[in-house]
């Protein structure tokens, strides 16, 4: 469960960027969030991430609540959160398989789950056969499967989703829709945050509409109007 209660993100003295957000995402949901540049959207996810701390209300994130927790605890929240950005991230002089394992080194993973984990989720994004080969030998949509692949190694209950569309021609943009749809079908929730209308209207699941940091809509089965 992911609960927002009357959340407020103020920058300075006056640059309110989250108004009064309210909002609860149940285990399993795929949720979109959509709005304009500007709308707050990335702000949101920096609040759910613990990457910003809110400047009024409570983010609870399953049994977690981030606006009590430590600069320590935040990478075990993170553990819980895979996020995917627009940029896919990824290291240049690492192979798609390095990538991935690295997520698992830097949080101390032992050489045998790193062995076990890694070309298993590499399969489960369609990337089994491509681990030895470095991003710039691959198409960005195999660089954002990888990036994904990245954030599955600590079984995340929720991924979230940043413009993982963003730098990606529409052929590639629906593959990687397709297969946040089939990670949302084993349980994981999934929160996608986007302004590409196509793809919102597509996947005819709930819908948060955000417009200067506030949210004005949340509809099941919604489209994206603005």
């Amino acid at each position: 469960m992911i609960k927002l209660h009357n959340v407020s993100k103020v920058y300075g003295s006056k640059n309110r960027v989250v108004k009064d957000a309210n909002l609860q995402i149940a285990p399993g949901e795929f949720v979109s969030i959509v709005g304009q540049s500007g709308a707050g959207k990335t702000t949101l996810v920096k609040l759910l991430i613990g990457e910003e701390r809110a400047t009024a209300g409570r983010v609870v994130v399953g049994d977690w609540d981030i606006t009590k927790l430590s600069k320590r605890e935040v990478p075990f929240l993170r553990r819980q959160i895979g996020v995917i950005f627009q940029d896919f991230k990824l290291l240049p002089k690492k192979t798609l398989a390095e990538n991935v394992a690295f997520a698992l080194e830097v949080s101390g993973g032992s050489r045998e789950r790193i062995n076990k984990i890694v070309p298993s989720v590499l399969k489960i994004v369609g990337l089994g056969d491509k681990g030895k080969r470095y991003p710039h030998e691959v198409s960005g949509g195999e660089q954002q499967r990888a990036a994904i692949a990245r954030a599955l190694v600590h079984q995340p209950r929720v991924l979230l989703a940043d413009e993982p569309t963003g730098n990606l021609d529409a052929i590639n943009a629906h593959e990687i829709i397709d297969l946040l749809l089939r990670i949302n079908k084993f349980g994981t929730t999934v929160i996608l945050v986007t302004h590409n209308k196509e793809i919102v209207n597509r996947l005819n699941r709930r819908v948060i509409t955000m417009e200067r940091g506030e949210i004005i809509s949340d509809q099941a089965n919604g489209k994206y109007l603005l």
